[in-house]
């Protein structure tokens, strides 16, 4: 129950996007590293469960908010689910509506319960068009260590230590196939448009990186339009595969985990990455690192960041899903020769 080895059991909440989900694992390595009394179950939805594979300490359980955890009685069910396990506290690194009605829940039982700041008033003055108030705000990371530290938990994130690498499956194996070529994960979508690539400018750094004879280029990607994007291109170079469509998560996270780079967009594949220790170059476009999101201890300079001298609302918002009139091309001023540098510097090391 407390810091002197007693043992503590916390209910982590986090249902949010997926980049959300993968950002809690530095800060879930550090905390059971550094109070490894503490058992975490961690609430979220089925697909992310994967995410925590290979945490020590750390049980995962499911929220199906679509349908049997839905609406007041469906939270109520699984406050009910929940209750047996007996929790000392619960860290809510979501705080939405869903965990505030779970937060009434366990009051009844008064169990702390500590909600995440989200900092939306200093987001709104890095994001807003007038009076702009450009500068770093607290890391995403922070802002869930700082709940910990509210149940009497504080942490060290300098100490975290990346996921140990997954030894690779048969199936995926067979479909990416070993050899001496460095393995270069490519991610080129994200949820918005504002924080994509062109794909003309991607195709050009895949077409080098394929001309070199030196690289495997691995495309990531989701949906069936993804999917078929990305095969055209796996079609038309060499040493190129498309992955999506065609592993699980598990598999997928088995795979980024053995890569010598990824280039992602501003997006929750860079967050994959990054917990692994793989080197991440991202692209930025409407959105920037100051919001906080940029991948857990991945230098700076490892950012191309469209350039605010031509488009001077950048950040135009947290999440890339606010594009003003003229700044739909704003990406186009990350030049393919820069991001070929970048990723080349990195492969070269």
């Amino acid at each position: 129950m407390d810091k002197k080895g007693k043992h503590t059991h916390i209910l982590l909440i986090r249902l949010s996007a997926m980049g959300d989900v993968a950002m809690t694992i530095p800060v879930i390595r550090a905390l059971t590293e550094q109070y490894p009394q503490i058992q975490l179950t961690v609430l979220t939805k089925k697909p992310f469960i994967p995410i925590f594979n290979g945490l020590g300490n750390v049980r995962v359980k499911e929220a199906d908010v679509k349908n049997r955890h839905k609406g007041l009685m469906g939270l109520w069910l699984l406050y009910k689910e929940l209750k047996p396990l007996k929790f000392d506290a619960v860290a809510d690194l979501h705080n939405v509506l869903r965990s505030r009605i779970l937060q009434k829940y366990f009051a009844l039982e008064s169990i702390p319960f500590a909600q995440i700041d989200k900092g939306r008033k200093d987001k709104k003055a890095l994001t807003r068009p007038k009076n702009k108030v450009f500068q770093q705000l607290k890391s995403t990371h922070q802002r869930y260590a700082d709940v910990f530290a509210e149940l009497g938990f504080p942490i060290d994130l300098s100490t975290a230590k990346p996921l140990e690498r997954v030894q690779l499956s048969e199936k995926v194996l067979e479909l990416v196939q070993q050899g001496t070529k460095k393995w270069v994960g490519i991610a080129p979508f994200a949820a918005h448009e504002g924080k994509m690539y062109p794909l003309k400018h991607m195709e050009e750094i895949i077409k080098t990186l394929s001309d070199t004879d030196k690289y495997k280029i691995l495309l990531f990607g989701g949906g069936t339009k993804e999917v078929e994007v990305l095969e055209q291109l796996a079609a038309t170079y060499k040493n190129t595969l498309c992955m999506a469509g065609k592993l699980n998560l598990s598999e997928e996270l088995e795979l980024i985990s053995n890569l010598d780079v990824m280039l992602s967009m501003d997006s929750g594949n860079a967050h994959m990455a990054t917990n692994y220790g793989i080197p991440v170059v991202t692209l930025w476009g409407v959105t920037h690192p100051y919001a906080g999101f940029y991948p857990f201890g991945q230098p700076l300079e490892n950012a191309l960041m469209a350039d605010r001298e031509a488009y001077p609302l950048i950040p135009t918002s947290v999440y890339g899903n606010k594009v003003p009139k003229g700044y739909e091309n704003a990406m186009k001023t990350i030049q393919p020769q820069e991001v070929l540098e970048k990723l080349l510097g990195v492969l070269e090391v």
